[in-house]
């Protein structure tokens, strides 16, 4: 992912890695070594142009081509998950078999651009995999750009789009989907496609796959989003968004290296941030075996997480050991690793119609917790809303190990390429016990935290 010359760019964390079978790198490289973590050290990476760009860059292999029936070769090496093997490790299928399939609830999805083929292609993820085509809407409030094939960036937010309306639909196969297009990925832009989702009150989750440094964004829409995401809550809104793929380093302002910075707008006190992790399960089966912090060098990819520079650790942290005077991010964590990404069918890739491919990174993660977030609302028979304090409440309760699988080893340094070739390495953080700067709380039991999310939320509000 690269910022566009000029532009302001959110990048999308195309959970920022599509991949089918083999992982490669998204990045260049360089040779600087930050080691600095307090807010503030990225304070002479501003953004000075009004409106930044999110560009984004996935990079795939092929799985294979969709047909009923078909098991992959990189599930027979459990380097690869279909629905039904993530619903297991995540203990999400006792949930869709007692009728809790998110029913009655709507999940809002944004992104820039447009996938000309996600319609066919949900049907036939939904063929392949078993599944009844949910009810989609497509919206774009300020209009649809052209696709245009041969634009690697338009071509990268169809892959995006499609797989996060793909595994959305998988986690909660009940909940309609509305699918709410900005017109570019210029910050401007993808604001206001969050400002209309938020002010029309679409639905009761709003998924966002993407982010840049928070220093990056100007600060007027900052604080413009910042607002939106306010009244999103007080509208009972859970809005979630990816902790980014750059470990804790994110692109400069400019594109041109790295810098010690957490990811926006999961920084913001009142969005979850969504970090990644390496699940280790049966390819055929989903049998649960185990996770570590998603770092894969090979690809340059790692979770986002640290500190915020500019927002102060909220109440709903204060009771974390490990967090200063500022919000720490990411909040909760789920599969992410290419080497265990997700089965997706998108036929916009220039491929070919039909074809299938393996995602991962951190966009591939938040739209299944948006699921699992449908799945809640439908539980609880009411919006949960900022799901952040009742998360944290958990988190410190004898009730934590039940909900949530701890992430305790691994860590998010990352190394990659500046625009000169030479190596950047920013140091990052370690999973630990309990809450970190890596994985967050740590990944979903669903099974047990969908009741207590639901009593605790419903009872103290």
């Amino acid at each position: 992912m690269k910022m566009k010359p000029g532009g302001a760019l959110r990048f999308p964390h195309l959970a920022a890695i599509v991949i089918v079978l083999l992982g490669m790198s998204c990045f260049g490289a360089a040779a600087v070594h930050a080691s600095a973590h307090g807010p503030g050290s990225n304070s002479i990476h501003k953004n000075t142009t009004l409106n930044h760009t999110i560009l984004l860059k996935p990079h795939y292999t092929h799985a294979g081509v969709a047909k009923q029936g078909t098991v992959f070769s990189c599930q027979l090496i459990s380097q690869c998950f279909g629905p039904q093997q993530i619903t297991t490790a995540y203990n999400i299928q006792p949930l869709l078999k007692s009728g809790f399939t998110g029913k009655g609830r709507t999940i809002v999805i944004i992104d820039p651009f447009q996938s000309p083929t996600i319609r066919q292609d949900l049907h036939l993820f939904d063929h392949l995999f078993g599944l009844n085509d949910p009810r989609l809407n497509i919206i774009a409030p300020n209009g649809l750009t052209p696709f245009n094939p041969n634009n690697a960036d338009q071509v990268g937010w169809a892959g995006e789009i499609t797989l996060d309306v793909e595994w959305a639909h998988a986690i909660a196969p009940g909940a309609t989907i509305d699918l709410v297009l900005a017109k570019s990925d210029l910050d401007a832009d993808v604001v206001s496609a969050t400002n209309y989702a938020i002010k029309k009150n679409l639905g009761d989750v709003i998924s966002q796959s993407f982010g840049e440094a928070e220093t990056c964004i100007n600060p007027q829409l900052l604080q413009q989003e910042h607002s939106l995401f306010q009244q999103a809550a007080a509208q009972g809104i859970s809005v979630l968004a990816a902790s980014g793929d750059n470990g804790a380093a994110q692109p400069t302002c400019d594109g041109r290296s790295f810098f010690l910075s957490v990811s926006y707008p999961a920084s913001d006190p009142s969005v979850t941030g969504v970090g990644g992790t390496h699940l280790d399960a049966n390819g055929l089966t989903g049998a649960y075996h185990g996770e570590e912090a998603w770092n894969e060098p090979s690809i340059q990819g790692a979770s986002g997480g640290g500190f915020s520079a500019i927002y102060p650790r909220p109440s709903y942290q204060s009771g974390i050991a490990s967090i200063g005077k500022f919000r720490g991010v990411p909040d909760v964590s789920y599969d992410a690793a290419v080497d265990s990404g997700v089965l997706t069918v998108w036929s916009s890739s220039g491929q070919g119609p039909g074809q299938v491919f393996v995602f991962g990174g951190t966009s591939a993660a938040t739209p299944q917790w948006a699921g699992i977030v449908a799945i809640a609302d439908q539980y609880a028979q009411r919006r949960l809303g900022l799901l952040n304090p009742a998360l944290y409440t958990i988190g410190g309760s004898s009730s934590y190990d039940l909900a949530f699988h701890d992430i305790t080893s691994g860590n998010n340094t990352f190394s990659g390429q500046n625009i000169t070739g030479g190596t950047v390495t920013i140091k990052g953080y370690s999973a630990a016990r309990g809450w970190d700067p890596v994985t967050g709380l740590g990944s979903p039991n669903a099974y047990n935290l969908v009741p207590l999310l639901a009593q605790m939320i419903t009872t103290t509000r």
